[in-house]
């Protein structure tokens, strides 16, 4: 009686363990972002530590080419191009990066929850730019993922840094307010086009964080985003968006962010996200 007793015990500890086990998996969120930089700005620096701050496991990969816009990415789809840096970060918080990669490698490499669609920045606010190439990449991304309830998202990005003196800005007359409202029409159309519900507002969130604050401190070279207030901003409108818990209770900052920019930060961040989703 007491070798049964035993093996019983045994057995129900294994289910219960395993039990434990696949309930962290389903626990753990995946993102995947297809994009170039400013994926890299929004997704690689401080979203995990706003997750970990919720006690939220993620992993956070990022299909990563510098500039890509929807069409060259459509058109490394076609050609089967091992062109993309495939940066990971764990659930630990393990960052690593592998090269030429495919994008359906990057694809199939997780059960991804949620994968990212973005637009090169000087083409962000030129809706003629996102169709055919965001229709067709929604379609394979959908045909691809090997998780049945995967969620596509697109990521707004953000207008330049109103000194900012480049040839990408003479496009918008180098004004951010014009810059920023095509962006919010353009991708708001696109994303109706191609069936996408989910918008991670970064844009948004950084206009009205400068509005609030007065300050034009979130870019670091006009374009890319500062490695403290601009970072930690689109990763706000990350966080709140994929993650779905108010980030105005979340306790991740930067050390470099002050508690007031931080406080100014996180309220612009769930504004633009209760916005637009």
């Amino acid at each position: 009686m007491k070798r049964f007793d035993m093996k019983w015990l045994l057995a129900v500890l294994f289910v219960f363990i395993c039990g434990i086990v696949a309930a962290a998996e389903r626990d753990t969120v995946k993102i995947l972002a297809i994009g170039n930089s400013f994926s890299e700005d929004a997704a690689e620096e401080y979203l995990d530590d706003l997750a970990r701050a919720a006690d939220i496991p993620v992993v956070i990969g990022n299909a990563y080419i510098g500039g890509c816009s929807l069409e060259r990415h459509y058109n490394n789809v076609m050609e089967q191009s091992a062109s993309y840096s495939y940066r990971k970060i764990s659930a630990d918080g393990e960052k690593a990066t592998v090269p030429d990669r495919t994008l359906l490698q990057c694809l199939l490499d997780e059960d991804w929850d949620y994968v990212t669609l973005q637009q090169a920045s000087p083409l962000s606010g030129k809706a003629d730019s996102y169709f055919p190439y965001l229709g067709s990449l929604a379609g394979y991304v959908r045909s691809r993922a090997t998780n049945p309830q995967m969620k596509l998202a697109f990521h707004q990005t953000w207008a330049y840094a109103a000194d900012f003196r480049h040839d990408n800005f003479a496009g918008y007359d180098y004004d951010q307010e014009r810059m920023y409202r095509a962006i919010v029409a353009a991708v708001n159309d696109a994303v109706s086009q191609a069936g996408i519900a989910i918008v991670i507002p970064a844009g948004a969130a950084i206009q009205k964080a400068r509005t609030v604050t007065q300050k034009d401190n979130f870019c670091r070279d006009g374009y890319h985003l500062s490695h403290g207030i601009g970072r930690y901003t689109a990763a706000c409108a990350w966080f709140e968006t994929l993650l779905g818990k108010p980030v105005t209770e979340n306790t991740f900052r930067p050390e470099s962010v002050t508690e007031e920019e931080a406080v100014i930060v996180r309220e612009s961040a769930r504004s633009a996200v209760k916005e637009y989703n």
